[in-house]
């Protein structure tokens, strides 16, 4: 008796360890990556504004922070194979992989030379128009249904035209500087004038419509082929392909490509924090949780951005920044909530239809 008794309590330790190491994999551990990926992320941006500020290209930094990323994951493609049960490379996956690249470079280009016209806050502000925009491609796509009865398409459609006012404030509407530094910091940056300023939320609006194909087709890509170090390789390697070729064509200057100081700094932190680890760890989130989970953390970005841009950069705060990033976030959570909402339906039905209940009730009761 005394044996079947410490059998059970064995087995019941085993049941709550096993539950927790679950929760801690499928909550915990997505949770703390996406904030300290959201983290890394605008370190990147502020530093390379601090590197663009000081006259180095931001096509040359793409090639060099994304060519360094490639030859970092250079053998992610031998170990992934080894590691797991993996399908083949084949044609049509490989074929994905370089569109993603190609899309990826294209709104590389753009977010970076959005950047270099405006600032890292205006990026973070705009990043959030995410959810939105793969809401309105989706219904253009005829991906989504829309029924202007339910609720939840109610609440994205009310979310987008938030969002995209939002947007329309920080890009158009500057306003008077809210939080500045009375000392310039050793990165101080030369203040973007207002046509930059546009021209900049212009470019990054249209950087984020390619982010939104881009988080749509990697999450095809991760259902056919399921290793993160092995894709996101072959993406920075395409991306390195992609973007040399536009920067030999913008930058003929051999000098442009010499790159020291905080330039250097910045293209091995960025290589390292964002081609690599941030990139693996949004493909593995998405993998898991879905490319909404990675979205919903992106208004934390803001506050962070502001914060790092105030403190080393000298840069300023707007008022229409304040505004328009309220009105966006507001927007970015609504559509979030629609889209939540959504999916509790779907999974609620999945779930009837799939209980034994269900498929054991008489046609004709």
């Amino acid at each position: 008796m005394r044996l079947v008794v410490c059998v059970w309590e064995r087995g019941e330790g085993e049941k709550e360890r096993e539950m927790a190491e679950r929760y801690c994999y499928r909550d915990v551990l997505p949770f703390s990556a996406v904030i300290a990926m959201e983290s890394t992320g605008v370190g990147v941006t502020i530093i390379f504004k601090a590197a663009n500020s000081r006259g180095m290209s931001s096509h040359v930094f793409i090639v060099y922070a994304y060519g360094l990323a490639s030859l970092l994951l250079l053998p992610a493609p031998f170990f992934s194979h080894k590691s797991r049960a993996l399908p083949p490379l084949s044609l049509a996956i490989a074929a994905k992989l370089g569109l993603l690249g190609l899309i990826g470079g294209f709104a590389q280009v753009l977010g970076y030379a959005g950047i270099s016209m405006s600032s890292p806050t205006l990026a973070s502000a705009i990043s959030n128009l995410i959810p939105a925009l793969t809401f309105i491609i989706a219904c253009l796509f005829r991906m989504e249904e829309v029924s202007l009865n339910r609720r939840s398409s109610q609440a994205k459609i009310i979310g987008t035209i938030l969002s995209i006012s939002g947007a329309s404030v920080i890009t158009l509407y500057k306003g008077p500087p809210v939080i500045f530094t009375a000392k310039s910091s050793s990165f101080a940056l030369v203040q973007a004038s207002s046509s930059n300023w546009v021209v900049g939320g212009i470019l990054l609006t249209a950087k984020n419509i390619l982010i939104t194909l881009w988080y749509i087709l990697m999450k095809q890509i991760m259902k056919e082929y399921p290793a993160e170090l092995t894709v996101i390789f072959f993406y920075n390697a395409v991306v390195t392909f992609v973007t040399a070729i536009v920067c030999l064509v913008t930058e003929p200057d051999i000098s442009a490509w010499r790159v020291w100081g905080i330039g250097l700094a910045s293209v091995i932190f960025s290589s390292f924090f964002g081609q690599c680890l941030n990139n693996i760890i949004r493909a593995w989130a998405i993998r898991l949780k879905g490319p909404f989970y990675v979205a919903m953390f992106k208004p934390l970005s803001i506050p962070m951005a502001v914060a790092m841009g105030v403190f080393f950069l000298g840069d300023r705060l707007h008022l229409g920044s304040i505004v328009g990033a309220t009105i966006l976030c507001i927007g970015f959570y609504i559509v979030l909530w629609g889209k939540a909402k959504e999916e509790r339906v779907e999974e609620s039905v999945e779930h009837r239809m799939e209980s034994p209940s269900f498929q054991k009730v008489p046609l004709l009761r």
